[in-house]
């Protein structure tokens, strides 16, 4: 196989997101070859013993060794800054691989309260099975995060910016807490992707993604990847291989390919969402508008700081709760109502009874998830076009 020769750590990020991980097979094919294939041949018994064992390096099953995945993974991989990756069959399987992969009865995560909902589920209701005590901690209060570790913390858990209110943690200093008490620090960095933040350069051991949301950016596919060390992503690698929650080829290739144009989306979701953000907030059926991109966010500093960009997930609260947001959702004509995003297309959603529904009414509460809440993931569409639908249901609040 034939790799371009250029040293990878020389490459911009733009560059390593069209040519990273891409190994040319003996076809000498231009773009990035699909292997759709369940397992692999050998020449003689004892290549195949070889490979099995691991003497030799090569593919062996599909589930855990396959060359497009594998190019997914290197690429992802160095735009993270990571020695490693592993890819999972969704984001919540990127988080079920690293915990099982890092923890063990007794220990505990020490997590941010603002984590989608589907993650609080996973702690609270099946790592408890095992013995695993999840503590939640308000996100952008580090003392918090201080005073809630004990000798038992191995990990620490943060999406920043978090679902839906765009809050932020500090990064690097969270990393510090993390390192005084021997603990690992994950970050779930899909809503800003590498293009936007570099969680391990600012400290973070472990890196989190659904690659569903804006690595594909189409709406395409479902899959996850954690980056990290080799130490710790060996161990996450060995519960994939074991356990079967594996990405297969064809999703890989199409994140692969959302990749080659992920710094020129970001770009342009976050323009979209800050000219929205803007207009949202001299709405006067808006109560609160929750954009870490706005100058009116109390953390807008820390996220200018730590960030590249704001990204294109913002809430925002009406005037009248629950019917009220439902009337606005139920007025656009254009805007997509689905829980998904991270997609050219612009989604709206009422967190409290879609993403957030399975958590109770306190968790609700201390996540601020109100029944007026709306959240936007805005797409790529003409601002003109997303403005005006919103505004249907917005204008008739007033």
């Amino acid at each position: 196989m034939q790799q371009d020769q250029t040293p990878q750590q020389e490459w911009a990020l733009e560059t390593l997101a069209i040519r990273a991980g891409h190994q040319r097979t003996h076809e000498q094919e231009h773009g990035e070859p699909i292997f759709p294939t369940s397992s692999f041949v050998y020449g003689s018994a004892a290549e195949a013993a070889a490979k099995f064992s691991g003497e030799e390096p090569g593919n062996v099953y599909s589930r855990f060794t396959n060359p497009t995945v594998r190019t997914f993974e290197q690429r992802l991989a160095a735009m993270e800054g990571g020695e490693r990756c592993v890819a999972t069959s969704s984001g919540m399987a990127a988080i079920l691989a690293t915990a099982l992969a890092l923890l063990k009865a007794g220990d505990e995560i020490v997590a941010s309260r603002s984590l989608f909902g589907s993650t609080v589920s996973l702690f609270d209701k099946y790592l408890s099975k095992l013995g695993i005590t999840t503590r939640y901690v308000e996100l952008s209060d580090l003392e918090a995060w201080e005073a809630a570790m004990t000798p038992a913390t191995r990990l620490l858990f943060a999406e920043t910016p978090s679902n839906p209110l765009s809050e932020v943690v500090d990064i690097a200093q969270l990393a510090r807490i993390a390192r005084r008490h021997g603990a690992w620090l994950a970050i779930d960095n899909c809503f800003l992707t590498p293009a936007l933040q570099k969680p391990i350069a600012l400290g973070a051991d472990l890196v989190i993604h659904s690659a569903t949301k804006y690595l594909d950016g189409q709406g395409r596919a479902i899959g996850g990847a954690v980056v990290g060390r080799d130490k710790e992503l060996e161990e996450v690698f060995g519960v994939v291989r074991t356990c079967g929650p594996c990405l297969s080829p064809f999703n890989a290739w199409i994140f692969t390919k959302g990749l080659e144009t992920l710094h020129l989306r970001m770009r342009a979701h976050g323009e979209n969402a800050r000219i929205l953000a803007e207009w949202l907030e001299g709405h006067p059926a808006v109560e609160k508008v929750y954009y870490s991109g706005l100058t009116t966010h109390p953390q807008h500093e820390l996220a200018s700081r730590q960030q590249q960009g704001f990204g294109a997930v913002l809430g925002f609260e009406v005037k009248g709760a629950r019917e009220a947001a439902w009337s606005v959702i139920d007025a656009t004509r254009l805007l997509s109502i689905t829980g998904n995003l991270g997609d050219v297309k612009t989604t709206i959603t009422h967190p409290a009874t879609t993403t957030h529904g399975r958590l109770s009414a306190d968790q609700k509460d201390v996540a601020g998830i109100t029944e007026g809440l709306i959240r936007v993931a805005v797409g790529l569409e003409a601002m003109e076009d997303i403005r005006a639908d919103l505004a249907r249901g917005l204008d008739a609040l007033v």
